[in-house]
């Protein structure tokens, strides 16, 4: 499996593929994250107890990543199963860990709403934290086809395709199911396609995912939780009859259900994701502009439509037609959504008042244009972004590129 995601940040983005483990390199490599875990766990401790101090003292001591450089180095002295472990790994622990502090330290200083907020560094236990490994470009190396890891670790790739370029970092992590995946990160390749002449605009929705100017590029709601939620539901149901107490072991039959359980989760996951992907690369092969509602579909988990919504995958279909467009040098153009479903996409009037969901027609007072509700927004969007709406079906609001009377 490959999944090229785009690294925020620019020009870069990640290709992750499926690894073979042996059970030497499974036992390697969980003990080189045991030791990252417990640098971490280190970390959180060093700095809950500068807080503390400075909060007693008032004094402003800090808590940076060369202090905790420093710590580390003198850990690895007096410290033989520390040194064991490859220093790049760890020493990556430290960046990561001083990242997630920095970015809770700014929201705190900007004010950002509790709900929205980074929240400080936790402990990271040994049950409840899946393995994760980075490994810069000095930490490993890629010889016949396998991974060669700092400290000794030999894996092997299933090369689903080959990568673009050189890499300049990997992670190498283990999922919720116990599958151990590579992901790397390389520079971003444009892929131009084709000029169509075309243009398209996109709405979004929880009926129907995305709803555009063509017929033939809407996108449908799949329900793949829905269709699973029986097997879901019976793992639930396990898991709640083996729950161990609090203290104790968790059962093997437990464990089992869980396993289950993430599976159907993951299968899930990969279908929202395998849909998005091939309807984000056929729009953007036959389009050379897209017009993309600039939905956030976060208000919609305190509505009645929280389900159905989080079952559409709105942000991850919004995300993968953003990365395709970019990747193969395509128009992207986000518009905001505010009055998209009030304004005529013929005449621009708008209405007075909000239409209400359950009415799925739009008629305009103002020209009489009546059209189904989600395509005259899809119309819209071409309007806002300036692109040609003739270039979508034929359709060309009235007097939307006449030119002006001097």
């Amino acid at each position: 499996m490959t999944t090229p995601r785009e690294v925020e940040g620019a020009g870069y983005a990640r290709y992750t593929y499926r690894l073979r483990v042996s059970s030497t390199a499974r036992t390697m490599l969980l003990a080189e994250w045991a030791r990252c875990r417990w640098i971490w766990n280190e970390c959180v401790a060093k700095s809950r107890a500068i807080h503390l101090h400075n909060k007693t003292t008032g004094e402003k001591r800090t808590c940076g990543p060369a202090q905790l450089d420093r710590m580390l180095t003198r850990a690895r002295e007096c410290t033989p199963w520390l040194r064991e472990g490859s220093s790049v790994v760890q020493q990556q622990v430290i960046r990561d860990f001083g990242r997630s502090r920095a970015k809770a330290q700014k929201d705190i200083r900007e004010r950002v709403p509790q709900r929205r907020r980074a929240g400080m560094p936790g402990w990271k236990r040994k049950r409840g934290a899946a393995p994760t490994l980075n490994y810069t470009r000095r930490g490993f190396r890629l010889r016949d086809g396998r991974l060669h890891l700092a400290g000794g670790i030999v894996v092997s790739v299933v090369w689903s395709r080959g990568l673009p370029a050189e890499p300049s970092s990997v992670r190498v992590y283990q999922d919720s199911v116990g599958h151990w995946y590579c992901s790397f990160v390389v520079p971003a390749q444009v892929e131009p396609l084709p000029g169509t002449g075309r243009v398209l605009g996109v709405d979004w929705g929880v009926k129907q995912i995305a709803t555009t100017t063509s017929h033939a590029h809407d996108l449908p709601h799949a329900q793949y939780g829905r269709k699973a939620q029986a097997g879901l539901g019976r793992y639930d149901r396990m898991m709640a009859r083996r729950r161990p107490k609090k203290g104790q072991a968790a059962s093997k039959g437990y464990r089992q259900a869980r396993k289950w359980r993430a599976k159907t989760y993951g299968k899930i996951a990969r279908q929202r994701q395998d849909t998005g992907r091939k309807w984000a690369k056929k729009a953007v092969t036959d389009h050379d502009a897209i017009a993309v509602e600039d939905f956030k579909p976060r208000f919609l988990a305190k509505s009645s439509m929280a389900r159905k919504a989080a079952d559409a995958a709105i942000g991850a279909t919004k995300k993968a037609l953003i990365e395709m467009g970019r990747k193969h040098g395509r128009d992207i153009r986000l518009v905001h959504p505010a009055y998209t479903t009030m304004d005529c996409a013929r005449c621009g009037a708008r209405t007075k008042h909000a239409l209400p969901l359950s009415e799925r027609t739009y008629t305009c007072t103002a020209c009489g244009a009546v059209s189904p509700r989600d395509k005259n927004s899809a119309r819209v969007m071409l309007v806002r972004a300036g692109l040609d709406p003739a270039g979508a079906e034929g359709v060309r609001p009235a007097g939307a590129l006449l030119p002006q009377a001097a």
